[in-house]
């Protein structure tokens, strides 16, 4: 392989004021991250309810959530990115269509659609995995709680969604990897995340190896750095009994 490496290319100059191609990946790195940290605060706290409503038994609720995981675990996440990029807003009343389209930055446009759609589409699976941690319970915990006047709602706040929560920390944890390894779709849609930025520097460059290097370096660090304060949280708030509880 006759190839000239150059790891000095990430302190070169782009040409654009005096950004050298370093800037790009920090850039890169903070949309990742908010595009991720924006997208976990909406699959967590919708997966949070319908993870509820689908341990309610019968009724209405518990359907239309067993829909909504079918649905949103059952597309691709392409076609949801696509679907709420292009479609949704020639759907939206004609005032917010052009606020959306043509207002908006584009880069915000971009952005908000892709939160929307990760967040959508981790939540599904946020809420399988707290229908499982309330199921992993043991039932006498749900009817010691009705028998001492709890309210269904006092008994899922004060009593099932706390312990569930401790229980499926692992799960949960590599849902949040996922959706730091899914946010790379946004390149998709022109918005200059990490591996955009690669990408375009990659292109300007032609060190293809040095900048694919690089992010993946990043990626990495990033995801075992979330990974070990998880396991630290884990073990701290595991519960006694189960999931390998030391039962003090």
């Amino acid at each position: 392989m006759n190839y000239h490496w150059n790891w000095g290319v990430y302190f070169n100059p782009t040409g654009v004021g005096n950004e050298i191609y370093l800037n790009w990946f920090v850039s890169g790195l903070g949309w990742t991250l908010a595009i991720a940290l924006c997208g976990w605060l909406v699959a967590l706290s919708l997966g949070a309810v319908i993870g509820v409503a689908r341990t309610l038994e019968g009724g209405i609720a518990s359907r239309l959530a067993g829909v909504y995981v079918a649905l949103f675990r059952n597309v691709p996440l392409l076609v949801q990115l696509f679907f709420w990029y292009f479609l949704v807003p020639d759907l939206l009343p004609g005032p917010i269509e052009t606020w959306f389209k043509q207002d908006l930055n584009p880069g915000t446009s971009a952005f908000i659609s892709v939160v929307v759609c990760l967040g959508l589409f981790t939540a599904a699976r946020v809420a399988e995995q707290v229908r499982t941690g309330i199921e992993a319970l043991p039932r006498g915990q749900r009817s010691a709680g009705l028998a001492i006047g709890f309210t269904r709602a006092q008994l899922y706040r004060y009593v099932l969604l706390p312990q569930a929560f401790r229980i499926i920390i692992p799960p949960l944890t590599g849902e949040f990897l996922n959706i730091i390894k899914n946010s790379s779709v946004a390149s998709l849609i022109g918005l200059m995340d990490l591996l955009a930025q690669t990408k375009q520097t990659a292109e300007y460059t032609a060190n293809i190896f040095e900048a694919f290097t690089l992010a993946t370096v990043i990626y990495f660090v990033i995801n075992m750095g979330f990974m070990k304060l998880m396991s630290r949280l884990e073990e701290k708030w595991r519960v006694p009994g189960m999931m390998g509880g030391s039962g003090k």
